[in-house]
């Protein structure tokens, strides 16, 4: 297969075209992601109106030089006031929100009241299911919800081999099981991430993230579990029938770091429905250390691209 460069990579998204008077709201959670979509929109020329969620995010110095307002989890009831009164018309959830709101800390108000309700049923769906509450009952309150791929189209993954190092034969069984486990656990609304080592899988993800799957998988080498097996593969794709416009899969410079002290041979990601956050970093790191970042063909479902809003 050809190795692909990041300057090739696909971005069929569309960006942002939004009316006279739009305002760009992102809710930010942890990681580089809210970093990106806030320079990506702020490069298009809307200049965001960043909600930091107290407890979640590690980039405040980089966000706080937009317009911002903080917000703790327990006060979700106050956020479409918020958005109101700062006349946001479009929404993006981008970042990790590592824990939930506490039903009893919910701090009381007649904004609540209504979205209560809400809360409890996207809490008892799952992840995803509470992403596609939110997005409706923002939508219904008159914000729309746009995808972190709308903003940033580059994010998304190409198809094809994007590093210098290739998968070999022998990687491709691993890529096969560990992409079978990842969608098995996704259609259970578990995970969105496997590793397969040998052709079978040996570790999927759960609530601790893909980073606590990979230090899962270091262990195991260390400790001889997968003794005498060699390589093995990182395998991320979307849950079926994932929410794309929130929480879509993604891998960066650190999950490089961590699949190579794991002894992984490389990452497979679902292409056009995964992103790559800090995209050249996170391939030149996967070139320094001779892994394989490769986007998989999204097979049964439309890819982000093609959803539009």
């Amino acid at each position: 297969m050809a190795t692909m460069s990041m300057t090739k990579i696909e971005t069929a998204a569309a960006r942002l075209d939004l009316p006279p008077g739009s305002r760009v709201g992102i809710i930010a959670g942890g990681g580089s992601l809210p970093v990106e979509v806030a320079a990506g929109s702020a490069e298009q020329g809307y200049p965001p109106f960043v909600i930091l969620m107290e407890g979640e995010v590690d980039r405040i110095a980089e966000l706080s030089r937009y317009d911002h307002e903080s917000l703790a989890l327990e006060g979700i009831g106050s956020l479409v006031p918020l958005l109101r009164r700062h006349r946001i018309t479009h929404l993006v959830l981008a970042g990790e929100i590592k824990r939930r709101p506490r039903l009893l800390a919910l701090r009381p108000s007649l904004s609540l009241l209504a979205v209560i309700p809400l809360v409890v049923m996207a809490l008892a769906r799952g992840d995803d299911g509470l992403l596609k509450v939110l997005a409706r009952g923002l939508e219904a309150r008159g914000v729309k919800v746009v995808g972190a791929h709308e903003v940033v189209p580059n994010l998304v993954a190409a198809e094809g081999v994007l590093t210098k190092a290739e998968p070999r034969k022998l990687d491709w069984r691993d890529i096969e099981a560990g992409l079978a486990a990842a969608k098995a656990i996704g259609a259970l609304d578990v995970g969105q991430a496997a590793i397969a080592v040998g052709g079978r899988a040996i570790a999927l993800e759960g609530i601790e993230g893909t980073a606590g799957l990979l230090d899962r998988a270091k262990l195991l080498r260390g400790h001889g579990r997968i003794a005498g097996k060699t390589r093995g593969v990182l395998v991320k794709c979307a849950k079926p029938g994932q929410e794309l416009r929130a929480d879509l899969p993604s891998i960066g410079p650190q999950t490089v770091e961590a699949a190579h002290a794991a002894g992984l041979a490389g990452i497979a990601v679902e292409a056009g429905r995964s992103l790559i956050l800090e995209g050249p970093e996170t391939i030149a790191r996967a070139n320094a250390l001779g892994l394989f970042v490769l986007g998989l063909r999204a097979a049964t479902e439309p890819r982000i691209w093609l959803t539009g809003h």
